[in-house]
């Protein structure tokens, strides 16, 4: 994949979550704080926790995909962009086109996958 285009596809990632994860936030992803003083049917409260704990994840996922994105831009600036963190193989060009963020080619993807490590 052209350097160019992969640090093109990424900032414009980089925009993305950072706008999606400013608006979350904004709207107070992620609080659980009752709206009103009285006290909610307990099926308004199991909503609302609900509701809080969805927000949440969504604001760790962005999160946790900013740092990919980051981690891979900073790749590109040291030259070992498309280049598998564990084996040293190269990734092929069809996954970063798909995944330009990738780290690990698929195979190297799936072991850490299973252990754990994202």
């Amino acid at each position: 994949m052209d350097q160019q285009d992969a640090r093109q596809q990424l900032e414009q990632m980089l925009r993305e979550i950072e706008s999606a994860s400013a608006i979350l936030e904004a709207e107070g992803a992620g609080e659980s704080s009752e709206i009103s003083h009285v006290d909610q049917h307990p099926g308004d409260t199991a909503s609302e926790l609900t509701d809080a704990d969805n927000q949440a994840a969504l604001l760790d996922n962005s999160a946790d995909q900013k740092a990919q994105v980051v981690a891979a831009l900073a790749r590109l600036d040291d030259g070992t962009y498309g280049v598998c963190v564990d084996c040293g193989q190269p990734i092929p060009d069809a996954r970063l086109e798909v995944r330009p963020e990738a780290a690990r080619c698929i195979a190297d993807q799936e072991k850490a996958e299973a252990a754990g490590v994202v």
